[in-house]
């Protein structure tokens, strides 16, 4: 049937939605009030008018740039790792008393298990650190290792959802999209929230971990692949010429000016569009930006890559640097993928010295490498680099072997961002099993990972459903041997 009046922006979208399918990014990144304009197509290209990644004012002077997160899915062991427990070893065998009622995960509780690993003290400041950890511990002096953090759940998926957005919920904004919507980004021609998570599988909890909640979906982690095309889709279709797609775009730019002069309520498109430049800037910077291949073979050998046994985890690292160099605000690196949970991640219930032993041996080369090579490159001191895991483990055992899930201790750690290294901040009771000294809750941890960026968790609000909400509700205390 002829049409009557103009063909309209809505109908030319949907009749030449098969044209643009290579720009499948799109619906990860659209948001609201986010026109774009034409911005070139240089890996660090200026900004699209009111673009969700226009760089943004701090409230104050930061210490860092940007964040690097390195999530150990599963639950660590902190005994075993970051926290040594002599006491375990002079009671072991004894039942845990005077602590309450001990709640486990899975049942089976066994008496009190002294750690398999011995603990060195490392660095000018004597920081206990596991045997586990060799590579690492020379950077003891580096790191700042809080003992005493305590979480409300000891379920995989709820725990994860704590540390990734302070509930233990699905549906609200995890730290990333809290950064990115508070910062933007210093490149406009990738994400400003990267993931790359295990190649063995996603963690638990999946996508919502790094999800925007109520925010504009542009907000929202953008998944990266540590090999081959690092997002699926993203080329154009085959006899798209780059002129082409770009006067696809200019198009839909000016069909889009006309939608919002005819309806400025109306917003969904206007961000799809801003979604379309993204991704189309993207083609050319992505793949540039993981291009690990580019490096030298005495840079591979530093995060592991040419060990069968680091080299995935070394590529996830190595990766990170290359986004951090280039402006990328917050990279989320997971390490354990839902699969096996005894070896997959390090969900220790089986037997915690094989885990634990397998799992750091994968990461520990490579996290050391990546904070070695960010220290040569001068990029250490303003980026924050976090290590933590959902929840810790008990110190009694199950079956013999194995830890049960315990969320009332957990050891994490920080470094870079002027952080003063080699200390030990709170501490857990003298068997592991309850933080005791300085707790340290999600919230506290979340508002120093803001404080540290330059903003005040208190005033950055977003309006949702007539209320402001903040990234760490109405809590939050500034953990001061970090932020002094």
């Amino acid at each position: 049937m002829p049409r009557k009046g103009p063909f309209s922006r809505r109908d030319f979208l949907f009749e030449a939605g098969g044209g643009l399918s290579g720009l499948a990014l799109a619906h990860l990144l659209a948001g609201e009030n986010l026109l774009a304009a034409t911005t070139g197509q240089g890996c660090g290209s200026t900004a699209a008018v009111n673009s969700p990644y226009s760089p943004k004012k701090p409230h104050f002077q930061p210490r860092a740039k940007r964040v690097i997160s390195l999530f150990m899915s599963g639950g660590v062991s902190q005994m075993d790792t970051f926290d040594p427990k002599p006491m375990l070893e002079k009671y072991a065998g004894h039942p845990l008393t005077g602590k309450g009622e001990v709640v486990v995960r899975q049942g089976h509780p066994g008496p009190l298990m002294p750690s398999p690993f011995k603990f060195q003290k490392h660095g000018n400041g004597g920081l206990e650190i596991s045997e586990l950890f060799p590579n690492v511990a020379k950077h003891a002096d580096s790191l700042a290792v809080v003992r005493s953090v305590k979480g409300r759940s000891n379920d995989h998926v709820m725990a994860h959802y704590e540390l990734a957005s302070g509930t233990i919920r699905m549906g609200a904004p995890s730290v990333g999209s809290w950064v990115t919507y508070g910062l933007g980004s210093e490149n406009q021609s990738l994400p400003a929230f990267v993931v790359i998570y295990d190649a063995r599988g996603g963690p638990f909890g999946g996508p919502a971990n790094w999800s925007a909640g109520y925010m504009p979906a542009a907000y929202q982690g953008t998944i990266f692949r540590s090999k081959g095309d690092p997002i699926f889709d993203l080329k154009p279709p085959e006899g798209v010429s780059e002129g082409q797609m770009r006067s696809r775009l200019n198009l839909l730019e000016k069909l889009n000016q006309m939608d919002i002069e005819r309806n400025p309520g109306n917003s969904e498109l206007a961000a799809r569009i801003s979604a379309y430049e993204l991704a189309y800037r993207m083609q050319g910077c992505a793949p540039e930006a993981v291009d690990v291949e580019s490096e030298s073979a005495l840079t591979k050998k530093l995060y592991g890559i040419d060990n069968p046994i680091t080299a995935p985890f070394g590529r996830q690292c190595l990766i990170a640097r290359r986004l951090a160099e280039r402006g990328v605000r917050f990279i989320q690196l997971y390490h354990g993928g839902i699969g096996n949970q005894n070896t997959d991640t390090w969900d220790a219930h089986g037997n915690v010295k094989e885990n634990h032993t397998q799992h750091c041996a994968e990461t520990d080369y490579p996290i050391a490498g990546l904070l070695t090579d960010l220290r040569d490159r001068g990029l250490l001191d303003d980026t924050l680099i976090i290590w933590q895991s959902e929840f810790g483990r008990m110190p009694i055992s199950q079956r013999g072997l194995g830890r049960d899930h315990n969320p009332g201790a957990m050891s994490i750690w920080m470094a870079g961002a002027k952080i003063k290294g080699g200390q030990a901040i709170g501490a857990s009771d003298e068997f592991g099993y309850k933080a005791e000294q300085q707790v340290v809750t999600v919230h506290d941890l979340h508002a120093t990972i803001l404080h540290l960026l330059g903003m005040d968790h208190t005033k950055l609000n977003f309006a949702y459903q007539g209320r402001q909400m903040r990234l760490t509700d109405v809590y939050g205390e500034l953990i001061p041997q970090i932020t002094g």
